[in-house]
């Protein structure tokens, strides 16, 4: 997956700082979305997966118009839970942008959607 920096990616509009550049939490979104697809394949009909955790480190700026390349490289054991994806962003360049690991778990859907609707048991 390949994304340009916008206006809209930077720090400063995500609230993440003050700088125009890529901000960490968009870069993490695509991230994401990256884990997702790579993650489909894995899938039955009727799962999807969620994340648990992200241990990203974000190495260098990206300045808006200027583009990141995202790759997301399942487990080898597809069995595995979680499923830990190696997640890589790559600038223009070929420069490493940020580099790290995403957990995703896969869930029934419906099972899934059901559970986030009842109420939270009281302490």
């Amino acid at each position: 997956m390949r994304h340009e920096v916008t206006d809209a990616d930077t720090a400063a509009a995500m609230g993440s700082g003050d700088l125009p550049v890529l901000g960490t939490p968009r870069l993490i979104a695509w991230m994401e979305a990256a884990t997702v697809l790579a993650a489909a394949g894995l899938l039955n009909p009727g799962q999807t997966t969620v994340g648990t955790a992200i241990r990203i480190e974000h190495r260098r700026p990206t300045a808006v118009g200027g583009s990141v390349g995202i790759t997301a490289t399942p487990p080898r054991d597809a069995g595995s839970r979680p499923l830990t994806f190696e997640v890589l962003a790559v600038d223009s360049s070929g420069q490493v942008v940020a580099a790290g690991q995403i957990d995703r778990v896969i869930v029934e859907r419906n099972r899934f959607l059901q559970a986030a609707s009842q109420p939270a048991a009281a302490h």
